[in-house]
């Protein structure tokens, strides 16, 4: 018999605890519920003292009270090994089943040999550098994949930003920037910009911009042929005492022979592009060139070049015309201006560069400014937000002779701001005013 059951034994109870039906003296189970009356508590004491004094003493501090019959006899205690483990030494098991080899973790400052808490932020968390083999690049979002030859990483798959996504240049006299825009998935457009010196010493300044036909096939590889060719040809010629007008004609039918050179070879394209129509690459072309006290012009298609003065006293102006649907219009008096370009056809365009191209009509002018001022050569990605001279002169910074590569980055950013529906190119050259004054040419 259990202690329990002793003070049971010794205790009346009148009706059940857990039922309250009423009990009967030397019931051991509630005869209603069958309750186990040897579990109810000892019911309380009239006054809670202890039943053995401390020390031999009666709890009123009396007489020693009877001394119990022998020693209390205790079960014997399971054995329990003494050997201490550090909870980081234990392992677990998940909830799969599968071990848990990993250090454990405790919500208290960590000591010496323990782990901290909180994991370090993976955006402190600088990678080991890589050192990719020679002749490869690394991948910009996880820093870790190759690149292959398609744009992607080898690694995340990640496509990689194209290098003709957004280009800047800036020599000393002359600056360009262009930008894929918002809406292209490619930047089909090109610029090419440099400086020489004629046969007297004095500067030549030239800036070349190109905008491939989207219809035409490979237009991206059109419009960087063209500029580089137009490049170098007036790099070749100016040197060499051929006046700059006559050499940007020349630079134009070299930008023409370089697109139509491609059309010639059909199996590049096919690899290319083998899902599409193959047609004649296209792209067109304008360009600036400043040399002693001259400015001038050449295009094909519809960039333009536009003149803003540096004092703003006198009016800005568009050196260029269109070879345009809507230009054609306008000057066969059919439609005013705002009517032509209001039309679905207007940026229709109506001469470029290209095997497919109708007889090829270089256009090209030549100014004496009067004053100080910048000349703007741009794309219509551009002008599309800033079509007239005064729209276009409002949005050139009072700095742009100082900062050309400034003010061709604001001008690219308000065609972004715009809405970006096209690629954007846009070269900047200060003019100085040139000695010998005011002319035309």
């Amino acid at each position: 018999m259990s202690q329990m059951r002793q003070l049971t034994e010794g205790a009346e109870m009148s009706s059940c605890p857990s039922c309250e039906e009423p009990l009967e003296t030397g019931d051991l189970y509630c005869g209603a519920c069958g309750f186990d009356l040897s579990a109810a508590p000892e019911p309380a004491a009239a006054e809670d003292h202890p039943t053995i004094a401390i020390n031999g003493a009666s709890a009123q501090g009396g007489s020693p009270a009877e001394e119990p019959a022998g020693p209390v006899e205790w079960p014997e205690a399971p054995d329990i090994s003494t050997d201490t483990s550090h909870p980081g030494e234990l392992r677990g098991t998940d909830s799969s089943g599968g071990d848990l080899t990993g250090e454990v973790r405790f919500d208290h400052p960590p000591g010496p040999d323990e782990y901290a808490l909180q994991a370090p932020d993976p955006r402190t968390v600088v990678p080991p550098a890589a050192t990719p083999p020679a002749g490869t690049k690394l991948c910009v979002a996880c820093r870790t994949g190759t690149v292959d030859q398609d744009g992607y990483c080898e690694h995340c798959g990640h496509a990689q930003p194209r290098e003709r996504d957004h280009m800047e240049r800036e020599l000393d006299a002359v600056a360009a920037v262009s930008d894929r825009g918002l809406r292209h998935h490619r930047n089909e457009d090109a610029f090419a910009v440099s400086a020489t010196a004629l046969p007297d010493g004095s500067p030549a300044v030239v800036a070349i911009v190109c905008d491939g036909v989207s219809s035409a096939t490979r237009p991206d590889e059109a419009s960087a042929a063209a500029s580089q060719a137009a490049n170098e040809s007036l790099l070749a010629s100016l040197p060499r005492g051929t006046h700059p007008q006559q050499a940007m004609h020349d630079a134009i039918i070299a930008a023409s022979d370089a697109v139509n050179s491609l059309a010639q070879d059909p199996a590049h394209a096919r690899e290319h592009d083998p899902h599409r129509h193959q047609n004649a690459p296209a792209c067109t072309i304008v360009g600036s060139v400043i040399a002693g006290g001259l400015l001038v012009v050449g295009w094909v298609g519809d960039s333009r070049v536009y003149w803003v003065p540096e004092d703003r006293t006198s009016p800005a102006a568009r050196l260029t015309e269109d070879d345009s649907w809507a230009a054609q219009m306008v000057a066969a008096g059919l439609m005013n201006e705002a009517e032509a370009y209001a039309d679905e056809r207007a940026h229709a365009i109506t001469g470029w560069l290209g095997a497919d191209a109708y007889e090829l009509e270089p256009h090209t002018a030549s100014f004496k400014p009067d004053r100080a001022g910048v000349v703007v050569v741009c794309t219509d990605g551009l002008w599309n937000y800033a079509e007239g001279a005064a729209e276009m002169a409002a949005v050139v910074p009072a700095d742009a002779a100082e900062r050309p590569l400034h003010c061709a980055q604001v001008l690219v950013g308000h065609a972004l701001d715009g809405g970006g529906h096209d690629n954007v190119t846009v070269a900047v050259l200060p003019f100085s005013l040139a000695p010998q004054g005011a002319g035309s040419a």
